[in-house]
């Protein structure tokens, strides 16, 4: 067969490489969530930027969280595992797509011969060079009904998936970092209000020791104070050992040990993160890496069943192959020739019920992606949702607990005095205190509940891919 149809054939083969598939057409699914947030008494009106226009070091106003970002990103380990994973993903893709292409294969060989005078045609000593080329192309399958082009996208859209993983991935571990860092400063916070707590109760039972010895508190009124010095001790060592658990989750979330520099002191000393809006469902949450990740799922499924369309179909190979030779003598004569071979390979379907049912499934699996879909877009809706009703309600209950806090410090003083002056008893002092105690850990939480939120709001938005 001449060069000029080999040629004809390889350009149909390459222009139907890009050509359609058997694929359905693909079609956005309608997001099954309603177009606005929910209203109503747990809810307020959002202000600032949505956490995808804003980066996350804007994001982040606490320069020693900033730092310890950073560091997370270089040395967490899931994220390096998450990165790795789309390299893997991207390798397979440029597999699958090398198989839309013809493999090409070359072989020489070659030799040079010395001729007598009474052997050349010459009546002289001569030199004869022989040798030959030939080039290849084994088993290429034509992609005629798109099966391999099927596949390709269906490759390629895995490794998108893939990708918006590592930004979900990037994502959590920038909230869990903040989350670690806040919970630790918390932690340290109430280790203080426990320490302190322990001091004065101290101070209370060696008074009350005093008063014990020259006879004008009585031994339950003693015992009542000891009491509560041990509760507060146990306090102590409970926060401390919190403290520590904190720093060890810190150090593995950012990969390495961190310098005590960087540290929070307590939750009081930081600055809170950049206030964002939720802006509308439908502009937020589709931009969300999971529910991107979950888009393009679909989209493969939706090529694997151009690929099992396809299955259906013959397909059809090719086997070519160029041979040339050439050969000279003392540098004078020199012939040449060339051939070509084509040999075209038919492979046709088989009709059977593994065919159908590898069909039926690629139907079923489409459905079972559209449901994870819309459940990945459901569910993130229910998280921005719940984070609005916090952040709705949070500085209202702060608000209370801090009135509380101060009645109750109040209570407390005006308890201790009456004690002292012997017109109550012991009893009041102690209900005052352990109520106190609570509402400042109570406080404390609140105000860790608020700025935790803050970062849950900007995370579930979508703040913080690249």
């Amino acid at each position: 067969m001449n060069g000029k149809f080999f040629l004809l054939i390889f350009t149909i083969a390459i222009l139907l490489m890009n050509g359609c598939t058997l694929s359905p057409k693909y079609e956005k699914p309608p997001a099954p969530i309603p177009e606005e947030w929910p209203k109503g008494a747990a809810y307020q009106e959002t202000i600032g930027p949505t956490p995808p226009e804003i980066k996350w070091p804007d994001f982040i106003a606490d320069e020693k969280l900033k730092k310890i970002i950073e560091q997370a990103l270089r040395n967490n380990r899931d994220l390096r595992l998450a990165a790795l994973q789309v390299q893997k993903v991207r390798a397979l893709y440029n597999i699958q797509r090398a198989e839309l292409y013809p493999t090409v294969s070359a072989s020489g060989t070659g030799s040079v011969q010395r001729v007598p005078a009474d052997l050349s045609p010459k009546g002289h000593e001569m030199t004869a060079e022989q040798y030959s080329i030939n080039l290849g192309i084994s088993s290429w399958e034509i992609d005629f009904f798109g099966r391999l082009q099927s596949l390709k996208d269906q490759a390629l859209e895995e490794y998108l998936a893939t990708e918006q993983a590592r930004r979900s991935a990037q994502i959590s571990l920038i909230s869990a970092v903040a989350t670690a860092y806040l919970a630790l400063a918390a932690d340290r916070e109430n280790l203080k209000i426990a320490e302190s707590t322990l001091a004065t109760q101290q101070d209370v039972y060696n008074l009350i020791r005093r008063r014990y010895e020259v006879g004008i508190a009585s031994e339950l009124e003693l015992q009542q104070a000891q009491t509560q010095l041990e509760a507060a001790r146990g306090e102590v060592a409970r926060y401390t050992q919190l403290v520590a658990q904190d720093e060890n989750a810190l150090h593995l979330l950012v990969g390495s040990p961190l310098p005590k520099e960087l540290l929070p002191e307590e939750l009081s000393r930081i600055s809170p993160p950049t206030e964002v809006s939720a802006g509308l469902p439908s502009e937020v949450l589709l931009r969300r890496p999971d529910i991107l990740a979950a888009e393009h799922r679909l989209k493969g499924v939706n090529a694997f069943i151009g690929a099992a369309r396809a299955a259906f179909f013959p397909r059809i190979a090719l086997t070519t192959s160029v041979g040339t030779a050439s050969s000279e003598l003392s540098g004078l004569f020199k012939s040449g020739s060339g051939t070509w071979s084509f040999l075209p390979q038919i492979i046709m379907p088989i009709f059977d019920a593994r065919t159908w049912a590898a069909y039926e499934a690629s139907q079923v699996e489409r459905e079972i992606a559209l449901t994870q879909y819309e459940k990945t877009i459901q569910v993130a809706f229910k998280e921005v949702a719940d984070a609005l009703a916090v952040k709705g309600t949070i500085e209202e209950r702060i608000s209370a607990q801090e009135s509380l806090v101060k009645a109750l410090q109040e209570t407390y003083r005006l308890a201790n005095l009456r004690y002292m002056r012997g017109i109550d008893s012991y009893l009041g002092v102690l209900d005052a205190q352990r109520a106190l105690y609570a509402a400042q850990q109570g406080l404390v939480a609140l105000r860790l509940a608020k700025v935790a939120n803050q970062v849950k709001l900007y995370a579930v938005l979508g703040g913080g891919g690249d």
